[in-house]
Order: C-alpha cells, then structure tokens, then sequence
C-alpha cells in the first residue's frame, strides 16, 4: 500500500506502480481533499488511518507485505503501526511528520504558518513543488501538476492537512506487530527532521533509519523511481525475514 504526501495526488506514484505491479498487488489510496473524483475535504490523520485499515480488513487482505508513505502519508502509517489493526509486515515512513510535543498555542502557530505557505501558492502561484521537492529539477509540466492540485484542493483540506499532521494523537504506550519498520530520510533534510526522527525512536525503537542521497523531500517515486522500488523491494524481503 502506498499513500502519498501533501499537495499532490495518487498518481504521485504513477512510475513505480508498473514495476511493483510485476510482484504485488499494489493498493494506492485516493486519500479525502486529494482525489479529484470525490467532492470531499481532508479529515484527520486518524480518521483515514482507520478507514484504510477497516477498508483492508472488509477486502480480507490478511497481510500487508509493505506499507509505504511520505510525508502526509509517513504520518498515516505511524498511525497505522500504532493501531496494529492490520497485518503489516513491514512498513517505510518517507520523511513522515510526527506529532509536535509543544504546548497547544505553539502548534497553532506553526499550523497557521504552514497553511499560509501552502494557501499563499494556492492564489498565487505554481512555484510551491519546487520548495517541497528542493533538490529536484521540475520540469514544466511538474510546475503545471502543482499548479492543478492547487487549484483542486480546498481551504479546509489545506488547513486540516497541517493541524492534523502536526498534532495527531498516538497512543500511550504504542505496540505494534510489524518487526520491520524503516524512516528513510533525505540527505537535504537531515536537520529539518531531526525531531520527527527522535518521535520515531521514541514510538518504534527497532527503526531502521535510512538516508536518502541527492533527492529532496519526497523526491524518490516521482524523480528516482528505479532507487524507490529497490528500497520497496528491499523492505519487503526485510519484512519477510523478519
């Protein structure tokens, strides 16, 4: 299963799903306020974290060889393992946001500067892939998909997408079945994940933390996807022998 960050849509992914295909079944959600077939806003890390899980479970898909997700989506997955209502065998966090342990009017500020970055690109212009993807070169037509998704989403998906991604809720005392979990990291974002990195230690102490060279944030399935279906293939035999 691969679940995509932020501001873009399922077919972020649309160049490794015919290489997975040749091995998996492969599972690519459309997640609310992102598919542009459904009229619908973003809910909550949590909210969609059970929906896939009791939709896996309602489609008797008993095991889970990898689950996979960046960003937005590494937030989904954390949620995920945490609920441990699934089967899953191993999992990858791609640059995943963790939970802020900041008092509450801190994380409202840093949730209302998120959302003006993004709604600022949204009325102003398509330029905002290249800060998400800040190593990568962006074609024209990469700078016209950003531009699209802008347009597409809502103001309230923005805003839920940030508040809700900083400040999800995890358990306690988080138990989870899965042996083999990995935080792949890239290089350019080191110092900008340090805290998400620290959280991952704290919830899932056997991590395997991975990192990523010469791509920016996110940037393995839509600009390196021969490395990011390796690294899924890799996982999957970790999850396998674990």
């Amino acid at each position: 299963m691969l679940i995509h960050p932020s501001i873009v849509m399922w077919d972020y992914f649309e160049y490794v799903i015919p290489a997975l295909e040749k091995k998996y079944r492969v599972i690519v959600p459309a997640l609310p306020g992102y598919d542009p077939d459904e009229k619908n806003d973003f809910t909550s890390v949590e909210e969609i974290a059970s929906e896939l899980a009791e939709w896996l479970i309602g489609q008797n898909i008993a095991e889970v060889a990898c689950i996979y997700g960046c960003s937005m989506g590494g937030s989904i997955v954390a949620r995920m393992l945490a609920d441990n209502a699934v089967n899953i065998k191993s999992a990858v966090i791609d640059g995943g946001i963790t939970p802020y342990k900041l008092p509450w009017i801190i994380t409202r500020f840093i949730a209302i500067k998120d959302f003006l970055l993004i709604y600022t690109g949204k009325i102003g212009g398509a330029k905002l892939l290249e800060k998400a993807f800040d190593t990568d070169e962006l074609s024209e037509e990469d700078v016209k998909y950003a531009a699209k998704v802008l347009k597409m989403i809502s103001v309230k998906t923005i805003w839920r997408t940030f508040e809700s991604c900083n400040n999800y809720s995890m358990p306690k005392d988080v138990q989870t079945d899965c042996k083999h979990i990995e935080y792949w990291v890239a290089d350019k974002e080191v110092k900008d994940r340090k805290p998400d990195i620290a959280r991952i230690k704290e919830y899932f102490p056997h991590t395997v933390f991975r990192k990523v060279s010469d791509v920016g944030h996110g940037g393995l399935a839509p600009f390196n996807p021969e490395r990011f279906v390796r690294g899924i293939e890799r996982a999957c035999k970790e999850g396998r022998n674990a």
